[in-house]
């Protein structure tokens, strides 16, 4: 008489399980292609409205960073981050650099008097110097750097300096991805970050600086040494923004800044390199080309 086996059958993958690098992958691999398919084609057929794109993106990743923050005990000033957050990427278009930092400079002051009187006139403001220096930090980190993104598209060749800003930001993120999950062994900062590893690192420079190299050839049609200049900076700074965040969310106890995209998080949890990425390669192909 046939006896039955003792072992279970195997379990039927899930597809909600999430992959070795941490995230549900297909979710991921689903938002990040149709946001990457809106781009390619506002860059193709109607490359100003990246201007708004940015404003409304940037709108949402105050929002999100302002609860996070006010969840951690910090008092930070939300209108005039959100008002003069937008004043400073919407200058860029007219006004160039001189109207980025002049919008910057202004809700800076804006916010000193803000939080000097947020209490009334009655009352001294509470941790004064501690709650302005996060809320300038959060200027300077969310709107100011992608004001710088959001100008390369009225440059000359400007839709394809946002295409370059992405294509290398991407292949960054799935060379790191790549090599990460396949070889990484060594932690790079296993205190901020501990899925990162130096094996994901070079996987970024490779597949990073191969994307920067097609890139200033085939969509800027400039010199190739060029991208040899602009993909490891870029890495480098993509992967230090990505560390930023990291800590950010380590001081404040949360693995996400929102859930507004599954598979990835919040807004902000994608801008993370790309911030820095953003003005480097302003920064790279204005003195460069």
């Amino acid at each position: 008489m046939a006896t039955e086996s003792s072992e279970s059958p195997p379990e039927a993958p899930d597809p909600t399980k999430k992959s070795r690098a941490g995230r549900n992958l297909p979710a991921a691999l689903a938002v990040g292609f149709s946001l990457g398919i809106s781009i390619i084609l506002i860059l193709l057929f109607v490359p100003k409205i990246w201007y708004g794109l940015v404003a409304v993106a940037f709108a949402v990743a105050t929002w999100e960073v302002f609860k996070r923050l006010r969840d951690g005990g910090y008092q930070i000033a939300f209108w005039p981050l959100l008002v003069g957050g937008q004043a400073i990427i919407w200058a860029g278009w007219p006004w160039g650099t001189t109207g980025i930092l002049t919008a910057f400079a202004g809700t800076v002051l804006v916010l000193m008097v803000w939080m000097l009187l947020a209490n009334g006139i009655h009352r001294a403001p509470e941790n004064y110097l501690h709650n302005l220096a996060t809320s300038v930090f959060v200027l300077a980190w969310l709107p100011l750097l992608a004001a710088f993104g959001a100008h390369l598209v009225v440059q000359d060749q400007g839709a394809a300096r946002v295409a370059t800003l992405m294509v290398v930001v991407v292949c960054s993120d799935v060379g790191g991805y790549a090599f990460g999950v396949l070889f990484g062994k060594h932690p790079m900062v296993p205190a901020i970050s501990p899925k990162k590893s130096w094996e994901g690192f070079v996987g970024s420079l490779v597949v990073g600086t191969s994307g920067a190299v097609g890139c200033v050839v085939f969509l800027l049609d400039t010199h190739w040494w060029i991208g040899m200049i602009l993909g490891p900076v870029l890495v480098v700074c993509a992967t230090l923004g990505d560390l930023v965040e990291s800590q950010v969310k380590r001081d404040l106890g949360i693995k996400d800044m929102g859930t507004l995209l599954p598979g990835h998080g919040g807004i902000m949890d994608r801008l993370d390199s790309l911030l820095p990425s953003a003005f480097i390669v302003w920064a790279v192909l204005t003195a460069l080309l």
